[in-house]
């Protein structure tokens, strides 16, 4: 706590003698230690109280200056020791400026409140014309969004959720703004209404109004030069630089933007990063990517998703305006010069080439690529699962989690398989059955709702879905045998009864999270209800569910293992379960080998001279030996509680 005094006499006086002028001098208060060698020309007025000013800055190119204030006005503002504030062209009113900061050739830095620096603020997010909009607070999470974004059809449920938002909004309002700790900011322009956390770097902005920068000392933000911003908040670790504009958006942890990227009504979760192009009304969940010009991100739910160059949508058809929007699931890609007209719905980890104006749904064609020939979209079912780029992708992504905020907002499923895709993909093999079924063996070609599929694409998409299939549910067996204690087959029976009463039915990607839809809609039925009222136990909840996520997997698992091979694993015996991981290497054997084959096309047309030295390729080899060691492995428990059918 610090402690405070009024003014000496004889430090009125030097002030004054140090070109000072005060509304009051009664008004100031001054810290123990606190000295006018360092206050020259500073105008007061309003509620003043100041720190000792002892440290020293050290700047760029060697440059040493002592802290204090120089050449500014101050109106009610609390300053804290060792700060620097310099050259304020305006003014600086009603701030709490933290320990350590430096300010340097500001314009005005104000609060004109009361405000709740962002907090409360709509996003009309994917409906441009309303109706979807999400209230944005200072820990918004990527899951919290989607249910006010995704669930319109459920007004109490809306409601309640903006009422929560809302609440939190109520309780960081104030009339006095924060400045925190070892902040810099230089040579910026207009600041109004923007909380900003510790160790903050502004360096250059334009404009920033009605806001919160959630830097802290973990996790730093910053600004950069040019950037405007007005309606936002921006979480920890971000960075946004080099004439960014947003208006009415939300930025997650470890967000990059820059590049002259320009937003509005947009949300961005972990990780995203946007340069160049523009987006409008998105909800860009976790590792959304887009680098280049001419992109423009329109009204769309992405995560884990990389746009290529050209990459644009369509959000009307003329008539009513903006109304429609699209979803591209976990994982999809879109190629140079792509287009889709919304309303459509791309499946998890597809690629999308050309143009496509027929409102496709490949949700449950996963991993697929949609190709546009002579005007037609032509589907190829599972291509991508075969595919190197997907796996690095896979690879990559926690790699490239910038997170170093303790305190994670979203919760981020990285797998590549889960219940949630496999899902899809086994009613993706109903789907292409069918279609046989109906069309005949023999069709060149399947029509799929306004595209084809040819009848090569559509046997191999039948082989691919099936190897992963059993990769999946193989992976699931071999983990719970391996992390299980058991002499005997009862034993084992035992270990792998399922711990928890959800996961089985649909599974659901919710910004990222992969969750059961039983587990998820028991919250939201609880929030809508009302025995949840409070944000922070709808995180908390969130959370749990995100930490339960294997217990889930295995539930959903044991289910689709009796449906998928007839086989029960409360009455199964070590024959049929070794019958099992002999299909799960099998499987994993396969798929690894036509990655490195999909690998081994890239360096055909590639300058690099050695194929086999590439770290990638070793990992697949790699990945091969280890897998083909853990079967073995597998299979030597199993043998050991006897009685092997051959």
């Amino acid at each position: 706590m610090v402690n405070y005094r009024r003014l000496e006499v004889s430090e009125i006086a030097r002030l004054q003698a140090q070109m000072c002028t005060a509304s009051d001098w009664n008004g100031i208060e001054v810290a123990d230690g606190f000295s006018t060698d360092h206050v020259s020309d500073v105008r007061f007025s309003g509620k003043i109280r100041l720190g000792a000013f002892r440290k020293e800055f050290c700047l760029a190119g060697g440059i040493h200056k002592h802290s204090g204030i120089y050449h500014a006005t101050l109106h009610n503002v609390t300053v804290g020791d060792d700060c620097l504030i310099e050259n304020i062209s305006n003014y600086i009113a009603n701030y709490v400026i933290g320990r350590g900061t430096f300010i340097e050739n500001v314009d005005i830095i104000l609060t004109d409140g009361p405000t709740a620096f962002g907090n409360g603020v709509q996003v009309s997010v994917l409906n441009e014309t309303g109706g979807n909009e999400v209230v944005i607070y200072d820990r918004l999470s990527a899951q919290t969004a989607y249910v006010m974004a995704v669930y319109r059809r459920r007004p109490e449920l809306i409601l309640r959720m903006k009422e929560m938002a809302m609440r939190y909004a109520a309780s960081v309002t104030s009339s006095t703004g924060i400045i925190g700790e070892d902040v810099i900011i230089v040579d910026s322009g207009y600041i109004k209404n923007v909380r900003i956390g510790d160790r903050c770097r502004i360096e250059g902005a334009a404009r920033l109004k009605n806001g919160s920068i959630n830097s802290n000392v973990s996790a730093p933000v910053h600004i950069g030069i040019g950037v405007i911003g007005d309606d936002f908040i921006i979480s920890s670790g971000s960075s946004i630089t080099d004439g960014v504009t947003f208006s009415r958006c939300f930025i997650g942890q470890a967000c990059r933007l820059g590049h002259n990227y320009s937003a509005t009504d947009s949300l961005f979760f972990s990780n995203c990063q946007g340069e160049n192009g523009e987006a409008c009304a998105i909800f860009a969940g976790p590792f959304t990517v887009t680098h280049h010009k001419s992109t423009l991100l329109i009204a769309g739910m992405f995560s884990f998703m990389n746009a290529g160059s050209g990459s644009n949508q369509s959000n009307h058809m003329y008539k009513l305006g903006p109304i429609h929007h699209g979803l591209l699931e976990r994982g999809a890609k879109t190629a140079s010069d792509s287009y889709v007209l919304w309303p459509a719905k791309i499946g998890a980890f597809s690629l999308v080439m050309g143009r496509h104006v027929c409102h496709q749904d490949t949700r449950d064609l996963p991993f697929s690529y949609l190709i546009e020939q002579e005007s037609t979209s032509y589907i190829v079912p599972g291509a991508n699962l075969k595919s190197v780029g997907t796996i690095r992708d896979a690879k990559k992504w926690p790699q490239r989690d910038g997170r170093t905020d303790p305190d994670r907002l979203d919760c981020i499923n990285f797998n590549l398989l889960s219940p949630y895709t496999i899902r899809k993909m086994i009613n993706g093999r109903e789907l292409l059955q069918s279609l046989q079924a109906v069309s005949g063996e023999k069709s060149d070609t399947y029509s799929f709702q306004s595209g084809l599929i040819r009848r090569s694409s559509l046997q191999k998409g039948l082989r691919l879905y099936s190897m992963a299939i059993d990769k999946f549910l193989g992976n699931s067996l071999i983990t719970r045998i391996m992390n299980s204690s058991f002499s005997t087959l009862d034993e084992l029976h035992e270990a792998l009864l399922p711990t928890t009463g959800y996961g089985d039915g649909e599974w659901m990607d919710v910004g990222g999270m992969i969750v059961p839809e039983n587990a998820f809609n028991a919250l939201l039925e609880h929030v809508e209800n009302g025995t949840v009222s409070d944000i922070h136990v709808v995180e908390a909840r969130l959370r749990e569910m995100h930490e339960n996520y294997y217990a889930y997997e295995w539930k959903w698992a044991y289910d689709a293992i009796r449906m998928n091979y007839g086989l029960n694993l409360n009455t199964a015996s070590a024959g049929e379960l070794a019958g099992l991981v002999s299909r799960w290497k099998e499987s994993v054997i396969s798929l690894d080998n036509l990655i490195y084959e999909d690998a081994r096309k890239d360096f055909a047309l590639s300058s690099m001279p050695d194929f086999e030295s590439d770290p990638f390729v070793a990992s697949v080899r790699d990945h091969i030996k280890d897998k083909s060691a853990l079967g073995e492995l597998a299979l030597g428990r199993l043998e050991s509680i006897g009685h092997l059918v051959e």
